[in-house]
């Protein structure tokens, strides 16, 4: 199976890579130096020549706050170059994956979201981002909308390499405990990425690690568990606060609990816990 990858070099798309070669699959790697999602025939033409299978559109615009000010930016490369890639291709007959978001939902619903529930996103990232799900389904026969949350791996900087670094420098570290939603290790997430583009289930899928937590109590967890497991010390006093008092440019959700009623509903098995998730990615990662 031939699979092309968007956006290659970042956080997801490296994971993803690597699971394509490991499992076998003739992939393409494509980063902005091998096809700009911005410029519809050389999308055309990249996707036309390597004739994928499938195509993993991982590249998106994710600066959250940046996003409130540089709308064009957002935009371009969440709506315009999606379409472009989804345009693409459906000229190749090749299957697309789109990752997406829960930015999607306003996060004031009291019950975790599920595929159905209707979108209202909050923030210009959001709605960047809903447009994109809107052209994927609108110009593609053969699509998997997989919106996912709370996203860290071991390429690029998330939220877990920060409060670890910071744990170990700072005195006091206050953090948000009345946002709640579903981390997410990218190996976890590009497991199921594969799993999916084996099969015709098409249509919308809530892809996280399994259970929720606030992200006081995710980093309480991650101190926790990189005590226990690397021996790491921590110096700084974790204190929860409200979102009131950590503004931001861009709203965030309250409530981002993502339901995963898609991966039941279509016979795929869910993925494991959050916490299970965090344990693999602190074994895998070296950490000075």
């Amino acid at each position: 199976m031939k699979v092309l990858v968007t956006g290659a070099a970042g956080q997801l798309g490296q994971d993803v890579v690597k699971l394509l070669h490991k499992g076998g699959y003739e992939v393409l790697a494509s980063d902005r130096q091998e096809m700009d999602i911005t410029n519809p025939d050389q999308c055309v033409e990249v996707i036309g020549k390597f004739a994928p299978d499938a195509v993993i559109h991982c590249a998106a615009h994710t600066a959250v706050d940046a996003a409130e000010t540089d709308v064009d930016a957002a935009y371009l490369l969440n709506a315009v170059g999606t379409r472009n890639v989804a345009l693409a291709a459906e000229k190749a007959g090749a299957k697309i994956v789109y990752i997406s978001t829960d930015y999607v939902f306003n996060g004031r619903g009291e019950q975790p979201y599920h595929e159905y529930d209707n979108t209202d996103p909050q923030s210009i990232y959001g709605k960047s981002k809903r447009a994109g799900e809107v052209l994927v389904q609108t110009l593609s026969s053969k699509y998997f909308i997989v919106r996912t949350s709370w996203v860290y791996g071991k390429y690029g900087n998330n939220f877990v390499k920060t409060m670890l670094k910071l744990g170990q420098e700072k005195p006091l570290i206050q953090v948000v405990d009345d946002q709640k939603g579903c981390p997410t290790y990218t190996v976890d997430l590009a497991r199921f990425l594969l799993e999916l583009i084996q099969t015709e289930k098409y249509g919308i899928y809530h892809a996280s690690n399994t259970e929720s937590c606030t992200w006081y109590e995710f980093t309480q967890a991650i101190f926790e568990e990189a005590e226990q497991l690397l021996g790491l010390k921590f110096t700084a006093k974790l204190e929860p606060c409200t979102t009131e008092q950590f503004v931001r440019p861009a709203p965030r959700p309250h409530n981002s609990v993502l339901e995963h009623l898609s991966i039941r509903t279509n016979g795929f098995q869910d993925i494991r816990s959050w916490r299970e998730g965090l344990r693999e990615f602190l074994k895998q990662i070296p950490f000075e």
